[in-house]
C-alpha cells in the first residue's frame, strides 16, 4: 500500500503555506469569560466564544487546546498534514468584543506573544497583527508597530466591531495605515451582531455553516460600495472561505449595484469608479479555508485570476489531511498549484521579506 500522506519540504514542487490558521492566549479566553458574565452580553459573542470556553464536548475542548499551542503540538499537526508554514490569525472574536482600553492593551500583548512564537519557529510561523478598531487611531498605530517592530505581515480584523463596520469613515485610518505599510488586512468571520443573529441562531445557521459567510461577505461589500478602494487604491483585503461566496454573485452584484445607484434609492449608496467585480479582481484576495472543494476553487481561479486565490486550512477548526489531498490533486497545471500553495502567499503577505 502506498503512503500518500502529504510531506513537508517541497518535494512535490511547492511548499504548503496555510494562510488562515487560528490561535489564542489564555488571557484572551479569560477576558471573554469576564465579558460574557456582564449583564446583556452580546448573543453572537456568547454563542461563539461560550462554546469554546465552556463546553466539555470533545470537539471544542480539542480546538481550545490547539488554539493555545504555539509549539510542539501545532508543529506536529502541521507535519502530519504536510503544512510547511502557518500564517497565524488571532481567533474570532479576538479583542473586538472588549471595552476599548482592554481591547487595545490585549491586542498589544497578544501581538508580543505572536512575535515571540515566530522568533522561536521562524521557518514554520508567520502572523498578522491583532488590532482593536474600537480605537481607530490606536489600531492603526498597533498595525504600524506590528509590521515595523514585530515583523508581522498585516492585520486581522474579526469582521464587525460591536455591530459596526470598517466601511464607516471613522475606521479609515486603519486602511490608510495598511496602504502606507503595503500590507493586507484579513477580514475573518465572527459571531453575528445582535440585530442580525435571531433568524440564523434559531435555525442553528449562525456559525460557520452559513451565518459567518453571510456577515463577512456583507462587510466586504460595504467596504467596496462605500468607496474605500477609490480612496485607498493600493489597499489589499483578504477574505477566506472561497471569498465568502461573493465570487459566485459577481454578475448580479454588478448589475444590481449599477441599477441601485442609477435609481438613487439609498443616500448611502453613491457611485464608485469601478464595478464590484473589478475591485474584487484588483484589490481583494481570497483563500480556500474550509472550502476544500475543487469546483469552487477552480471557479474562483477562473473568475478572479489564479494569482488571487491562496490556500488555507482553517486550523484547528477544520483539520483534515484529506482536504490537503484535495488541493494537491486539483486538475490545474504545476505553476497554478504552486501559486495557490506558495507564491501567492509569499507575495501578498511579504513572507520572507520582513
Amino acid at each position: 500500500m502506498t503512503d500518500d500522506t502529504p510531506r513537508t519540504g517541497g518535494s512535490q514542487g511547492y511548499l504548503r503555506i496555510a494562510t488562515e490558521e487560528a490561535w489564542a492566549t489564555q488571557d484572551l479566553f479569560d477576558a471573554w469569560d469576564r465579558k460574557m458574565a456582564e449583564p446583556g452580553a452580546d448573543p453572537g459573542f456568547v454563542g461563539l466564544a461560550g462554546f469554546y470556553t465552556a463546553s466539555q464536548a470533545e470537539r471544542p475542548q480539542n480546538i481550545k487546546r490547539r488554539l493555545l499551542d504555539l509549539g510542539e503540538e501545532r508543529i506536529a499537526d502541521m507535519d502530519a498534514t504536510g503544512i510547511d508554514r502557518q500564517l497565524l490569525l488571532l481567533t474570532a472574536p479576538g479583542v473586538q468584543v472588549l471595552d476599548t482600553a482592554e481591547g487595545v492593551a490585549l491586542a498589544r500583548s497578544t501581538n508580543d506573544v505572536l512575535a515571540d512564537a515566530i522568533r522561536r519557529h521562524p521557518d514554520r510561523f508567520s502572523g498578522l497583527a491583532a488590532i482593536a478598531p474600537q480605537d481607530p487611531a490606536a489600531a492603526a498605530e498597533e498595525l504600524r508597530r506590528g509590521v515595523t517592530e514585530l515583523g508581522l505581515s498585516g492585520a486581522v480584523v474579526n469582521s464587525h466591531t460591536q455591530g459596526r463596520y470598517l466601511s464607516d469613515q471613522e475606521y479609515w485610518p486603519i486602511f490608510e495605515a495598511a496602504e502606507a505599510l503595503d500590507v493586507p488586512i484579513y477580514i475573518h468571520p465572527t459571531g453575528l451582531p445582535k440585530d442580525m443573529i435571531r433568524p440564523f441562531q434559531e435555525a442553528g445557521l449562525d456559525g460557520a455553516i452559513y451565518g459567518f459567510g453571510v456577515e463577512t461577505g456583507l462587510h466586504l461589500l460595504r467596504i467596496i460600495t462605500a468607496g474605500v478602494f477609490d480612496r485607498f487604491p493600493k489597499l489589499r483585503i483578504v477574505v477566506g472561505h472561497a471569498g465568502e461566496a461573493l465570487p459566485f454573485w459577481l454578475f448580479r452584484l454588478d448589475h444590481m449595484h449599477a441599477a441601485t445607484v442609477r435609481a438613487q434609492r439609498y443616500e448611502s449608496m453613491k457611485p464608485i469608479k469601478r464595478t464590484i467585480s473589478e475591485y474584487m479582481r484588483e484589490n481583494v484576495y481570497i483563500t480556500t479555508s474550509g472550502m476544500a472543494w475543487e469546483p469552487a476553487i477552480r471557479f474562483c481561479q477562473d473568475v478572479l485570476g489564479a494569482d488571487r486565490v491562496l490556500y488555507a486550512m482553517d486550523y484547528p477548526y477544520q483539520y483534515e489531511v484529506d482536504e490537503v489531498r484535495t488541493h494537491d490533486n486539483l486538475g490545474v497545471d504545476a505553476a497554478t498549484k504552486k501559486a495557490l500553495y506558495q507564491t501567492n502567499a509569499e507575495r501578498v503577505f511579504g513572507l520572507g521579506s520582513r
